[in-house]
């Protein structure tokens, strides 16, 4: 059958399930109406029909939080407007905790859901109880009850929003599949490409923008335009139980995740399902059959037993139930468990909306309407970092790559969320030139951007297999040995392998103006300066948390955070002004990162160049290339811990030869390798800020109290600068504080909920152990209960405690850093 396909449409959309007709109905409601939606079979025929249909609202963040809470206002009121259905009922969400561990995970969460406003009660077991027939209790040390959440009928949702786009204009053209695109070169394109139209089995179609929704099967979709989306499917499975006796219809959501199994009421009867630890990888995405509409995978009972066992302990009654159907649905999971959104870097004009993880229908009303306001305005319109596409390099599209890691991906949806918790598969991926000597030192790593970075490093004596992290809510087996590594950096000199930081270099005739477009600081400083700024977004918002250093007239090095290079390059791009003569270069593997920190890091280089190191000659925030042993290096005199010190910059290839003659000329200095936990604790001793944490798009310059960044008292205008003074004149909606706890023996990681005489006035952003203060430091947001600014005097308010697993541990507040910063 051919299909009556437009020569031309303003937006493409390609994927018939809830997210592409989600975005195409924002879209509409948005004004562009000019709107192709394409299915390669028909409506939900893909992954969304065989989702379980959870809408949970609760989020680990604030952002998706509200991304969901807005999918739940949708579905309740779609009806009405379509007439069609969507299946949504708000019956709540029961979670149950088997072991003191998750329990104190759920008083967390607790905590969450006071700090973003949402309704939540914690539960005795037999509370559980009363609130569930046939749940097994005795074994349970808790629960949390959810009553905001509800669940949805996928297929009904699907077409009740291709309706709603319909009446607005969009044209929906079933059993077209797409076949290619065509992708022209664009010298005004960020990626020097944009995409102009899509080919399909029923004809080409000339477009402006394309948005691939096409589940599972966008990575095969993306790449034929150029486009790497890191994501690869998993077998998913549930069954469906014949009815059971005193199931009904507004039955809640029961969740163990414990025994890794979700329940739901269907029909009388129960949808059991689960996320099992090690999950099963299904083919590769180019390799997904065609055609599959509506289709399952085989049964595979062995695989699914441990769900069942699971399932059989907590919900006896399905001892004596019987089994309706089995569904062995493939989903698509992606490296770090957080969807896919955004404009490629590489290729303007195509967006993706992909890799939902299992909660598509929960998030599809909010991810839709955030990819449409994304279309719209040509940047997103709220805090997206943690989805955004730009948060991935093109060497996480490797298939095999993808393959390992979504084998765990799928069972941390239920794992016990523990702080600082990594990703074991598919490691190590990229190394630093001295990671072999880190490791044999005792390094334990993290990972960021795929790079092995170093978390801590084990004293001598402790045998690699008990260097591991030790997974606790409460003091853990390496705080006493970053407590070392603190005490170092504050009172000798510390080592840290930095080699993982963005690096870009900015060059040209107009690099000047680019920067100064888009950076909060004036950076029009001489040859060899260094300038700490922001990025903002036409909000006021942060998009970037960098150092930018002038290393000629026209060229610059901008370093930023090891996850940031692709999305601030894209940023650069994106802002430069077509007729300007200027270049974006990642160079960060060009460069090992050497930190040097500490009072005495100027007597350990003194050892090895003949540079003037002292502050008359080489003071803060100065750059200059010296010979340091017989390595030619940029050294800059920067710190994020607080302390004199300088960051090396040294060729990849010189790295190790350099990491060597530094250990052994600090050997008598009292010299110690650092890791990044060790950098956590100490930048928050000094009320740092970092990007993610307490920086990012929904944040502004006077939330976080680095006005002094901004040129504000120039003429010199800069993105979201308008913005800026407008919340400047009105005052700031929440304040970024510093906190200390009172209790020496208190354990914080951030995410913990922050009170004033008992109520919900704020959230920690960040905390660590301080070796400096010998107990807990962090930072927090604070705001008004009444929705108001916040003066600065709000920190001389008495009563102030952070809840820790729903223990109230008293703090103390401050706008200024618990440890000011040295003189030199």
């Amino acid at each position: 059958m051919t299909a009556d396909l437009p020569a031309r449409a303003r937006v493409v959309v390609i994927g018939g399930g809830a997210v592409g007709t989600s975005t195409a109905y924002h879209l509409a409601h948005l004004g562009w109406t000019d709107v192709l939606l394409l299915e390669q079979g028909t409506l939900s025929c893909g992954t969304t029909w065989h989702a379980a249909g959870l809408v949970g609202l609760l989020r680990a963040s604030e952002s998706g939080t509200r991304l969901v809470q807005y999918s739940a206002e949708l579905y309740a009121r779609l009806e009405a407007e379509t007439g069609l259905g969507t299946g949504y009922k708000q019956c709540g969400g029961l979670i149950v905790a088997r072991t003191p561990e998750r329990m104190t995970a759920l008083q967390r969460t607790a905590a969450n859901a006071a700090a973003y406003d949402l309704d939540c009660e914690l539960l005795t077991p037999a509370q559980a109880g009363e609130r569930y027939p046939h749940l097994r209790t005795d074994d349970l040390t808790g629960a949390i009850w959810l009553p905001g959440d509800g669940t949805a009928n996928p297929t009904d949702l699907t077409q009740s929003l291709a309706k709603g786009a319909r009446q607005l204009g969009v044209t929906v053209r079933e059993r077209v599949r797409v076949t290619g695109f065509d992708v022209v070169a664009d010298a005004a394109a960020p990626g020097g490409q944009r995409v102009r139209g899509v080919r399909t089995d029923a004809g080409d179609v000339e477009c402006d923008v394309v948005v691939a929704c096409a589940g599972q099967w966008t990575k095969a979709l993306a790449a034929m335009a150029g486009v790497g989306v890191p994501l690869h499917s998993a077998e998913h499975f549930y069954v469906v139980t014949d009815q059971v006796e005193g199931v009904h219809r507004d039955l809640p959501i029961l969740r163990d995740p414990d025994g890794w199994t979700y329940y739901k009421e269907e029909v009388g009867g129960l949808v059991v399902g689960g996320f099992e630890p090690e999950a099963k990888p299904w083919v590769a995405p180019e390799a997904i059959p065609y055609p599959f509409e509506f289709q399952l995978l085989d049964e595979d009972w062995e695989h699914f037993s441990v769900l069942m066992e699971s399932a059989l302990h907590r919900l006896p009654v399905l001892e004596r139930t019987g089994i309706r159907k089995f569904y062995n649905g493939p989903e698509s999971f992606t490296p770090d468990n957080q969807f896919v959104m955004g404009e490629s870097p590489d290729v303007a004009g195509f967006f993706v909306g992909a890799g939902f993880n299992s909660v598509g229908i929960a998030s599809a009303g909010g991810a839709g309407r955030a990819l449409a306001q994304w279309v719209v305005a040509g940047e997103p319109q709220e805090d997206l970092a943690l989805v955004d596409i730009r948060r991935f390099a093109p060497f996480h599209a490797s298939t095999p790559w993808l393959r390992e890691r979504v084998s765990e991906v799928l069972g941390l949806h239920y794992a016990v969320p523990w702080p600082n918790r990594e990703l074991e598969s598919a490691r190590p991926f990229r190394c630093s030139p001295v990671h072999d000597r880190l490791e044999a030192a005792g390094a334990w790593f993290g990972s960021k951007m795929g790079w092995e970075r170093p978390s801590y490093i084990a004293p001598g004596g402790v045998a690699a297999a008990d260097r591991g992290a030790d997974y606790a809510w409460g003091h853990q087996n390496w705080h006493p040995w970053v407590d070392e590594e603190q005490r170092a950096t504050r009172e000798a000199v510390a080592l840290f392998d930095q080699t993982s930081f963005g690096k870009l270099r900015i060059h040209g005739p107009d690099a000047l103006a680019l920067l100064q477009r888009v950076c909060t600081a004036d950076v029009d400083r001489p040859v060899g300066s260094a300038v700490y700024t922001g990025m903002l977004n036409r909000r006021g918002g942060y998009e970037a948390d960098v150092t930018v250093t002038r290393t000629g007239a026209a060229d610059f090095l901008l370093v930023t955070s090891a996850g940031s290079p692709v999305r601030d390059a894209d940023w650069l791009r994106r802002h430069s002004d077509p007729a300007w003569r200027v270049e974006v270069e990642d160079v960060t593997t060009a460069w090992a990162v050497l930190g040097v920190q500490g009072p005495r890091s100027r007597t350990l280089l003194s050892r090895l160049t003949t540079a003037d190191l002292e502050d008359a000659a080489f003071p803060f925030a100065t750059s200059r290339e010296l010979d340091l042993g017989v390595a030619r290096v940029r050294a800059t005199r920067m710190t994020y811990v607080g302390e004199l010190g300088w960051e090396l910059y040294v060729p990849t290839e010189l790295a190790t030869g350099v990491w060597d003659r530094l250990r052994d000329a600090g050997d008598d200095l009292g010299l110690r390798l650092g890791g990044y936990y060790a950098i956590n604790a100490l930048r928050l001793d000094q009320g740092y800020r970092a990007w993610g944490a307490e920086l990012g798009p929904d944040r502004n310059p006077l939330e976080v109290g680095l006005t002094f960044t901004c040129k504000l008292g120039t003429a010199i205008d800069f993105v979201g600068r308008q913005a800026v003074e407008a919340v400047r004149a009105t005052g700031p909606g929440r304040r970024l504080v510093s906190v200390v706890a009172d209790d020496p023996a208190a354990v914080l990681w951030g995410g913990e909920l922050l009170r004033r005489e008992g109520v919900p006035v704020g959230q920690v952003t960040s905390a660590a152990r301080s070796a400096t203060f010998g107990r807990a430091v962090g930072l927090a947001w604070v705001w008004e209960p009444s929705g108001g600014p916040v003066p600065r005097d709000v920190v001389d308010r008495p009563g102030w405690t952070v809840d820790v697993a729903g223990e109230p541990v008293t703090v103390g507040v401050s706008l200024r850093p618990p440890r000011p910063a040295p003189t030199s």
